[in-house]
């Protein structure tokens, strides 16, 4: 069977050594492209760029980097034709990112969105991210080893994988749910040389909760969690009060009067 082609991206920067192990890793038995950002782009969350033109360069042998978004990256690859990768890819990996993405960072996650963005294009994707005190060697080992699974597993799919590595060098690996990541709020003022006045957004704080099986759990643990992400946004859950705020807004039908 051939190899299967994997399209690698980031929110690091197409330099970073998170991405470059995992390539390595991932080549073992997989075609490897990196399409990332050209410099750091951690927090972007999903967004894309509409408003100004982007440059797509390539920087050494299957290595693109574009002047954009996580997500510009990996939408750029999927659709320009043959540039970048040659047909589509079997899987869209993104990461390894220098620090975690647990809980409520998926919100905000350039490396997710990354993710994120070959999943709604049709194609399964993993996201994986370690503590700045993970053995990277072993956690690229490790997100090898689940990848070379999920080519297999989730042919056909459209899965999104969030995975992440606690500090250390080996762990166990267990299926987990969203947990609850908690920034201690706040905006911190203060005033640059010339007396301007300018604010930090947290005050760095942060805390674990959630249930047994989330993925703040089994990091707090020292196990890896693979948290399965949906792209199906509705809440079904609360359906109900839905039509309960519309019934009492008191709205006509505008085909009664």
């Amino acid at each position: 069977m051939s190899r299967p082609l994997i399209l690698l991206s980031n929110d690091d920067g197409y330099t970073s050594l998170g991405i470059r192990r995992l390539r390595d890793s991932l080549a073992t038995f997989a075609d490897v492209i990196i399409c990332a950002p050209a410099t750091e782009q951690s927090a972007t969350s999903h967004s894309i760029s509409l408003n100004r033109p982007l440059r797509l360069h390539e920087a050494e042998p299957r290595v693109f980097c574009v002047d954009g978004t996580p997500a510009d990256c990996v939408y750029v690859a999927l659709h320009a034709e043959q540039r970048v990768v040659p047909r589509r890819p079997d899987l869209v990996v993104s990461g390894m990112n220098h620090g975690s993405n647990l809980g409520n960072d998926v919100f905000y996650s350039g490396t997710v969105a990354a993710a994120r963005e070959g999943a709604l294009r049709g194609v399964s994707a993993l996201a994986f991210s370690a503590s700045a005190t993970t053995e990277m060697g072993a956690a690229c080992d490790l997100a090898s080893d689940l990848c070379r699974s999920a080519a297999q597993v989730l042919r056909g799919s459209t899965a999104l994988l969030n995975v992440n590595f606690p500090p250390g060098s080996a762990w166990p690996v267990r299926a987990t749910e969203l947990g609850n990541r908690i920034y201690q709020d706040g905006v911190v003022f203060r005033s640059d040389p010339r007396g301007w006045e300018y604010l930090w957004i947290g005050t760095g704080g942060v805390k674990h909760t959630g249930t047994d099986a989330s993925d703040t759990a089994a990091y707090d643990a020292g196990i890896v969690g693979v948290t399965p992400l949906s792209l199906r946004l509705w809440a079904s859950e609360d359906d109900a009060v839905t039509r309960q705020v519309i019934d009492e807004a008191s709205l006509k039908d505008p085909g009664s009067e």
